[in-house]
């Protein structure tokens, strides 16, 4: 129904419920005067309903700007936790290499150290000393005279010196019968 309609059917009727000219026109006056206020409630009504649609749109907005902003803070979130997983996963990877490799070290180191000790240690003195000063010169360093049980090695420590030299061979225990320094006996072939 159209605003124009009920204020012509508010002036019919105070129309009819008065009597007289005065009444008519004041009837009248009224009828305008509500319509001028009607009109004004329509315009401040239509206007409140504007600035609310107005506000709500701008709160719409904010709140679409809002929820686009945590989901990109949310994708640079997952972004980063998946390039901290990726760090983790190849730290976790390069310990499991540099583990294999300290692994692959100590064993080397292991090697080497059974080496070394298997490696003979040979010291040649220049002093003139007895047979049985120069094997406890040898045992007071915590070695001995050195033991020949091979040719390849009789031949390399006869290349260490010109001079004559002691050697861990005797037979201070039994005359006649050669030993050498770890009891081992004297093999002639």
């Amino acid at each position: 129904m159209d605003i124009e309609a009920i204020y012509e059917n508010v002036e019919c009727r105070d129309i009819e419920n008065t009597t007289g000219p005065q009444t008519q026109s004041h009837s009248q006056d009224e009828g305008k005067e509500l319509k001028r206020r009607g009109s004004r409630c329509l315009v401040l009504i239509t206007g409140s309903l504007g600035l609310i649609c107005v506000l709500l749109l701008v709160f719409i907005i904010l709140q679409h700007i809002t929820i686009t902003a945590e989901r990109d803070l949310m994708k640079s979130y997952k972004n980063t936790v998946e390039e901290f997983n990726q760090t983790i996963n190849s730290l976790q990877d390069e310990k499991h290499q540099l583990q294999n490799n300290f692994n692959s070290l100590s064993q080397k180191k292991l090697e080497l150290e059974a080496r070394v000790t298997s490696l003979s240690w040979f010291f040649v003195s220049n002093e003139l000393k007895s047979w049985s000063d120069s094997r406890q010169y040898c045992r007071d360093r915590g070695a001995d005279l050195v033991i020949i049980n091979s040719e390849v090695k009789q031949r390399f420590i006869s290349s260490l010196t010109t001079e004559r030299a002691w050697i861990g061979l005797s037979d201070t225990d039994n005359e006649g019968k050669m030993k050498w320094v770890d009891n081992s006996p004297l093999n002639l072939k």
